[in-house]
């Protein structure tokens, strides 16, 4: 096994973390006193979504006047981006940071790059994204898609924040575009937040955790009984074609987030 593919782990008083750079640079755990905070399992623990986040509807997006077709790996959309798919290479490893970094392309249309970097200390998480083209200019939205765990062995945990608004949800699980008051959960929802993104997480009795960043996106999701999902983002879902960013040679796209947390 290179050390490519091999797990890294970082540490920072009795914070433990474990990125799988095989596995789309997933963070597979992240324990706090003791207390796994991720849902385990391959498919979760936290991935970053890149080059875009949520749905894109059927597949499809415009790049100026040429139309771009996407696999549908989430019929009849395409969803989450390539990376969480793709391996990556450890760049850089020390004992509570860490860079890795993935290659665009097939079935992306366009060649690049992007970059995540992990930033670990007792009461903190810092993780940031870059993505860079090497040819051509193309749109693209970056953010993370967590798990977290609902239960830590006491009362479920509880959801705080205060959007500005929420994307209005078709029912093709898109947004319609139209702006709605925030509704009461459960939620598989994208809400505005154009002073950047705040959510608190609280796990009475144990834990209190707020994820922070100066994106203006977050979609929360708490469908599911085992996990709840706050994902900061770049673009609401279908923002390829709604809200595109464009990446330039000279104007990568960057985003970061910050996870902090405290005892209870």
């Amino acid at each position: 096994m290179s050390s490519s593919e091999e797990n890294v782990r970082l540490a920072a008083g009795d914070v433990e973390l474990t990125i799988s750079p095989r596995n789309g640079c997933r963070i597979e755990s992240l324990i706090v006193g003791g207390a796994e905070l991720l849902r385990q399992g391959p498919r979760y623990g936290c991935f970053p979504m890149v080059p875009w986040c949520g749905r894109v509807e059927n597949g499809m997006f415009h790049d100026g006047a040429v139309t771009r077709q996407l696999p549908l790996n989430a019929p009849p959309h395409a969803i989450h981006g390539t990376v969480r798919d793709l391996p990556w290479r450890t760049a850089r490893k020390e004992s509570a940071g860490a860079v890795f970094t993935c290659e665009l392309g097939d079935p992306w249309p366009y060649t690049g790059r992007v970059t995540q970097m992990a930033e670990l200390t007792a009461d903190s998480l810092t993780l940031t994204l870059g993505v860079e083209t090497y040819d051509e200019s193309f749109p693209a939205q970056a953010g993370w898609h967590p798990w977290f765990a609902r239960d830590l062995g006491g009362e479920d945990v509880r959801i705080d924040f205060s959007p500005a608004w929420q994307e209005e949800r078709g029912e093709n699980h898109l947004p319609t575009g139209r702006r709605i008051d925030p509704l009461p959960g459960p939620w598989d929802d994208c809400f505005g937040m154009p002073d950047g993104v705040s959510v608190a997480l609280t796990w009475p009795g144990r834990l209190e955790l707020t994820v922070a960043s100066r994106a203006e996106w977050a979609v929360i999701y708490d469908e599911q009984r085992e996990a709840v999902c706050v994902e900061p983002q770049s673009g609401p879902p279908n923002g390829l074609n709604t809200h595109p960013r464009l990446v330039t040679p000279i104007d990568p796209l960057e985003i970061a987030t910050t996870w902090s947390w405290r005892r209870l």
